[in-house]
Formats: C-alpha cells, sequence, structure tokens
C-alpha cells in the first residue's frame, strides 16, 4: 500500500492535517486537528476520515477508533473516538475530543480495529497544550470537597433539574405548570448560574437526553430512530454541555433511571429482546455478558463524545437503583448481588477507559443495596431523603464514618407524592428547601442536598436563595482552604437547631428557629483564641452581614449573651480575626 504523507495550514482556520493511506483502501485515510496549539483543559478536538467494515459502529468489539498520546511528562492515554457519519465499506467520519491536563507537547496516533484486531495506525500527529485559567475536570479530594485539575476546591450548590417540560405531565395540580415550555435546559440553567447555583442533576431517560433510546415517548423534543443511537438525543446532549461550559456549572448525569426498567421503559428499551436488545427481563440486564457488553458500549461513547468536558460533574449509573429492585411483585424483585456487581464491572471499566478521571457514582431512593457503598471505583454513595431534611446531617455523618467516603443527598423535599396539591403546603415546601441547603453545608458533604419540583420552586422565585448559601459556601473554602472540622456549642434554649465547623481560624455557626416564638438565647463557642476575634452575623434569609459587638472571651470559649432569632428564622454567626 503506498503511503503518502503531508501537512497542509490553512492559517485562516487554524486547521492542521495529515494522510495516511491511500483512500482507497481499508484504513485511515485522514486525520485533521482543529489547530496545533489547544488551551490547557479546553477541548480539542480532531477529524478523520477512513474506510472499514462494520455490522454497527457503536460496537467496539465490531469496530472500535482509539486516539493514543504521548502528555509531556511521558504518560500514555487512551482515548476512544466515535463514529460521525458514513457507510460499512465507504468513506466514514469519525471524531476524537481530547482536553488537556498537562502543558507542553503532545504527540498522538490513532489505531483503527475490526473485530479486535488492529487493522490501521496513523502517522504521528503532535500538538502543543498552552496555559489557561479553566480549572479542569471535578476530581475526588476528601469527604467535604472535590477539587478541580488545577487544584482548586469545589463544594456544589444547585438542584435537581432532572428533564425539560414533558409533553403530557401526569400531576393533578402542576400538570400546566410542568408542561410549560419554558422549563427548558437555556432557561433554568442561565437561572440557576445567575442565581449562584453551580451544579445541578439530570437523567437520560426515554423522554430526556435519549441517547441510548431508539423509541421515545412523551416528549415533543426528541424523535424515534432506526440507529443503536438516537441522534435527536446526542444533538441535544451536545447542545446541553456546550451550554453548561458556558456557565462554568457541571451536572452528574443519572445515565440510567429505575423507570427505564419497570412496565412501559422497559417495552420500549433498546436492551429489550422485544426491541432488538439482548433482554428479556431486567434481571438479564444485569446479568447477561451481551448485556453488559451493550452497556459498555455505550459507556464508551459517553466517554468519547463528552468526557473531555468539566461539565460531566459525575457519570451516575442510576436514579434510584433500589426501586427498580423492589418496586415489582415479589417473584420478580431482583437479587442484591447481581445489581453489586453489575455497578462493580461497570465503574472499574468506566474509570480503565475514562482518562479525565471523572467522578463515578449512582443512587438509591431509600434502601440499602448489600455491597454497593463498599465498591473500590464508586467515588461517592447517595441516597435521597423526602419527609425527613431535619435528618440529613445525621445520615450524612453516618454514612461517611461507616464507608470512608464521601456521601450526597442527590434528591430531598418536604413531599415526594405528586398527587398532593404543593399549593397547600407551599411555606412548608420553601422552609424545607432552605433547611436542607444549610444542613448540607454544615455537613462532611462535597454537593448541598438537591431539592426535587425545579419548576414549582421556580414559580415561587426561591431558585435566588442559593446565591445566598454560596456565599457561606464561598467563605468557608476562602477561610479554611478545605479544612473543616465539625464542632459543638451551647445554647441555651434547646429548641434552636444548631451546627457549627471551624474552616482554617474561622469558626461558622448555624442557628435555626423551628418554633412559633421569638427566642432570646445566649450562645457559647469554644475557641482556640485569645479572644481577639471579631463577630459578625450574616442573616440567611438577606444574605447580609452586620457586625456584633455584644460578645465576649470567657474561659476559651465566645460567649453571645443575648441573641434574638425571630420564629422560623436563621443566621449564621462568623467568628474570626
Amino acid at each position: 500500500m503506498k503511503s503518502i504523507f503531508y501537512v497542509c495550514m490553512m492559517l485562516g482556520l487554524g486547521v492542521i492535517a495529515f494522510a495516511c493511506a491511500d483512500s482507497g483502501q481499508n484504513g485511515i485515510s485522514e486525520v485533521i486537528a482543529e489547530a496545533d496549539e489547544f488551551e490547557q483543559y479546553a477541548k480539542a478536538e480532531f477529524t478523520l476520515e477512513l474506510k472499514t467494515n462494520w455490522n454497527d459502529p457503536y460496537v467496539s468489539s465490531d469496530v472500535a477508533l482509539d486516539m493514543i498520546l504521548q502528555a509531556p511528562s511521558g504518560k500514555e492515554i487512551v482515548l476512544p473516538a466515535f463514529y460521525v457519519s458514513g457507510n460499512s465499506g465507504e468513506k466514514s467520519t469519525w471524531k476524537a475530543r481530547f482536553m488537556a491536563k498537562e502543558i507542553g507537547r503532545y504527540n498522538y496516533i490513532f489505531k483503527l480495529y475490526e473485530k479486535g484486531e488492529l487493522i490501521a495506525t496513523s502517522k504521528r500527529g503532535r500538538f502543543v497544550s498552552v496555559p489557561s485559567d479553566k480549572k479542569g475536570i471535578l476530581r475526588p479530594n476528601d469527604k467535604w470537597t472535590f477539587k478541580y485539575d488545577n487544584g482548586e476546591l469545589f463544594r456544589g450548590v444547585g438542584e435537581n433539574i432532572c428533564w425539560e417540560a414533558r409533553s403530557n405531565d401526569d400531576n393533578r395540580y402542576l400538570k400546566e405548570l410542568h408542561e410549560n415550555s419554558r422549563f427548558n435546559y437555556d432557561y433554568l440553567l442561565t437561572s440557576l448560574a445567575e442565581n449562584g447555583g453551580d451544579f445541578f442533576r439530570t437523567w437520560m431517560v426515554y423522554w430526556n437526553l435519549p441517547v441510548d433510546w431508539k423509541i421515545v415517548r412523551n416528549t415533543d423534543r426528541y424523535v424515534d430512530s432506526d440507529a443503536r443511537l438516537n441522534e435527536s438525543g446526542i444533538q441535544r446532549m451536545d447542545e446541553l454541555v456546550d451550554l453548561c461550559d458556558s456557565l462554568d456549572i457541571h451536572f452528574m448525569l443519572a445515565l440510567e433511571t429505575h423507570g427505564g426498567l419497570l412496565d412501559r421503559g422497559w417495552e420500549i428499551s433498546s436492551y429489550n429482546v422485544k426491541q432488538g436488545g439482548p433482554a428479556e427481563t431486567p434481571y438479564e440486564f444485569f446479568s447477561l455478558e451481551a448485556a453488559r457488553a451493550m452497556y459498555k458500549d455505550k459507556l464508551r461513547f459517553m466517554v468519547a463524545r463528552w468526557g473531555y468536558s468539566p461539565a460531566i460533574g459525575a457519570w451516575e449509573f442510576f436514579n434510584e437503583v433500589d426501586n427498580a429492585m423492589f418496586n415489582v411483585p415479589e417473584e420478580n424483585q431482583l437479587p442484591h448481588d447481581i445489581v453489586t456487581d453489575w455497578h462493580a464491572e461497570m465503574s472499574e471499566y468506566l474509570k480503565e477507559i475514562d482518562p479525565f478521571g471523572h467522578l463515578i457514582t449512582t443512587s438509591v431512593s431509600h434502601r440499602d443495596i448489600d455491597g454497593l457503598n463498599e465498591l473500590p471505583f464508586i467515588d461517592f454513595n447517595q441516597k435521597h431523603i423526602y419527609r425527613g431534611t431535619q435528618t440529613i446531617p445525621e445520615v450524612i455523618n453516618e454514612y461517611v464514618d461507616r464507608y470512608d467516603k464521601p456521601y450526597v443527598i442527590g434528591e430531598f423535599g418536604y413531599e415526594w407524592d405528586w398527587h398532593v396539591n404543593f399549593y397547600d403546603i407551599a411555606d412548608e415546601k420553601i422552609s424545607d428547601y432552605k433547611r436542607g441547603l444549610w444542613y448540607g453545608l454544615f455537613s462532611p458533604t462535597p454537593i448541598m442536598p438537591m431539592s426535587w419540583w425545579w419548576e414549582f420552586f421556580d414559580e415561587l422565585g426561591i431558585r435566588s436563595y442559593l446565591a445566598n448559601v454560596q456565599i457561606i459556601n464561598n467563605r468557608m473554602l476562602e477561610k479554611g482552604q478545605g479544612e473543616f472540622e465539625q464542632l459543638s456549642v451551647n445554647v441555651s434554649k434547646r429548641e434552636l437547631v444548631n451546627y457549627a465547623v471551624k474552616c482554617g481560624d474561622t469558626y461558622f455557626v448555624y442557628l435555626f428557629n423551628p418554633s412559633e416564638n421569638v427566642l432570646e438565647t445566649e450562645v457559647r463557642i469554644p475557641v482556640s483564641s485569645d479572644g481577639s476575634l471579631k463577630a459578625e452575623l450574616y442573616n440567611c434569609e438577606t444574605g447580609d452581614f452586620k457586625q456584633l459587638k455584644e460578645s465576649e472571651y470567657r474561659d476559651k470559649e465566645m460567649v453571645f449573651d443575648q441573641l434574638n432569632l425571630p420564629a422560623g428564622s436563621d443566621i449564621v454567626l462568623v467568628i474570626g480575626e
């Protein structure tokens, strides 16, 4: 085979291209880089033209393309590439999307496989990564924080925004609200960012981001597809990632939901034999080798197409997998061991193929799954809490202590039952929304508890409250540089809810009056100082600070004698030099 090598520089476009083989032969005929210089932590995209044979370009055992990079440090990186267009046996287009973590020169080649056999290797290319002010991908750090690639600490504040408006909502009282077309990502995420939020959670399901659903339901936004992966779902996912990158926010992506394995969801699932998949039952989705291989190909595609983006805050395998296990007749319930084993295999595989090191998690509603919390490749554990927001600090601390990894409350709310008229309990829901955020902020969790019912709270104008929480969150990170120590304080009024943490040399004390009366209280805070500390009172409702002079230092304690908290109010005391 005659090899050809050439470089063309289109200066106006900054495009670097080289040809690798005679385009009439099977193999890689051309590699096009967007530029020869990319910013650190930014997308670097490469387009390839190639010719090869396949039955399905989304099945990696059939055909696979990998980008092999050598970083400036000498580290080898393997990045899966993804199919874009074209037919088997003819010229087809593929892409690779990379994000450089190191500064300096990267060398790379592409390798093309058919049926697991290497059939072609591209010529060597190179590019340079230059410094930028971007931060990179969120990674594990400790129980309280995540950390960006550049070392900056992160504690997320946000909410669930799990789907855009559906065409037919089943909520008796909120149907019209939930179907309002304004509830789309463009509006909701812009609002989130403008109001201090930097993290949210969303779902892939047959009515939202249906990347691997051939059949869609209850949506006018997506269309059915004959392809293994749904083109309309892929396009919207592209748009979502680009939007989040532009807003500098992150999302936890639930790759599956329990509803996809139940009733009508399972009937139209691409994993169901009725739709050409390998599994006859949800049990076989978890157990069959062919179903697991199909799922791994989904993970490979997700990493290849969107893994470069810092917008992906975490891959979440399942929303409420326990509901898929147990919300069925007893004879169809799924055993703990097969679900845990599936998560063990998939999390290890995802860690192996994701060169960017995104966080990995999964979630349960309220039932623990045997062995699931202990899996080594699950970076943080989760559960959802409804009708129990007051238990959030206790739950987080219990699970952090028991499993020695971060714990996140992925959903919480005053009420989960969508048959209840929320307008009748609006005050209770609003108070609960606020309490959950503060309880999380004073607990060892890297993501604040995320409320459900985003449309309802948007309608009531509550999202702006996130900015008030973010002010104290940022102050804690600034003062402590990642140091968090939980403290006990003494209050004379036992009705007061109180939590305290020390961040560096600064003390933060949260006080909430849940009663219907004004409470006047003494507060005693143990401090390791000579008494030269200053105190501020932060009004959680208004976001305002005021200096406190009514305090004194006694026996290694800061003492506040007469703090008045109106009924239902909360404050944060900030004490430092």
